[in-house]
């Protein structure tokens, strides 16, 4: 049997290769891409590693290295040699997440050496919308402003711990998470409804890119739940992102969140892939 050709780290002198393979699959890849377009190849400011599968000038597959593991591409063979090197080169990552074939493969193989997940994501639809809802949008949906920041948190807190099953607090004291928020809202990527001070709903655009935009932290205040404010909300953001980012809105759920599901849909969105997420 012949050996399985190995990965290497890419450089920005792959930036080019790296895009195309990306923008093949613009909604699936628009985590990977958005970073990519940020800040490049280099480590030191990806905050990772970007793995290559295939020559320079002939690369097939890409796995992103950071706090998250994504696999972009991959086929078997590439699945396995980025598996050998993230076996080599221990856990550094939070979760594994992406395309569903290509995470269950990588996850086959590194469970024998990283030991039992925290969670298992095993199904999560890919959704996505070209056009404004069929619904009406919330008309008090609007950009989250900085003052506002210390009314959004204990929301974003509550989201993050609710759908990981940890508290983005753990650690470093939330610092991180803090951070990633306050960043949010600076560059207006933050929605939300707030009455009274307190945060109704609310969604953050995430990852964008010239083709697609990512919705996440998509949450409904407990008390508050079951009247349509996810509907709406989300037909709202869905406006202001199509209006502001991207042609495509994109977003991907649980497959057991049945509420979840049945409110994307109604607000506009439809499935079109599956995402699986490997959780530590």
């Amino acid at each position: 049997m012949l050996r399985t050709m190995a990965s290497r780290v890419l450089d920005d002198n792959d930036r080019d290769e790296v895009l195309a393979i990306l923008d093949a699959d613009p909604v699936s890849n628009v985590f990977v891409a958005s970073r990519v377009r940020a800040v490049g190849l280099s480590p030191t400011r990806l905050g990772g590693q970007m793995w290559g599968f295939g020559p320079r000038g002939g690369l097939t597959s890409l796995c992103y290295a950071g706090a998250n593991l994504v696999p972009v591409n991959a086929g078997a063979e590439a699945v396995h040699a980025f598996a050998e090197r993230a076996r080599k080169q221990g856990r550094r990552c939070s979760s594994i997440v992406g395309p569903s074939d290509a995470v269950e493969l990588l996850w086959e193989r590194l469970e024998p050496y990283w030991g039992a997940a925290r969670a298992i994501r095993w199904t999560q639809p890919v959704m996505e919308a070209t056009e404004p809802s069929p619904v009406p949008a919330d008309p008090l949906v609007r950009r989250v402003r900085p003052e506002e920041f210390e009314i959004l948190l204990p929301a974003c807190v509550a989201m993050f711990t609710e759908e990981v099953g940890v508290s983005p607090e753990v650690g470093d004291g939330g610092a991180l998470y803090r951070s990633r928020v306050a960043e949010l809202i600076r560059i207006g990527r933050s929605y939300a409804r707030i009455d009274d001070g307190r945060v109704v709903f609310k969604a953050e655009v995430g990852a964008v890119t010239p083709q697609a935009c990512q919705i996440q932290g998509v949450w409904v205040h407990p008390e508050l739940r079951g009247r349509g404010h996810a509907v709406a909300g989300m037909a709202s953001v869905l406006k202001h992102s199509l209006e502001c980012f991207a042609p495509v809105v994109s977003l991907y759920v649980n497959d057991y969140n049945a509420p979840a599901r049945a409110a994307y849909r109604r607000a506009g969105f439809r499935e079109v892939g599956t995402f699986m997420s490997v959780l530590f």
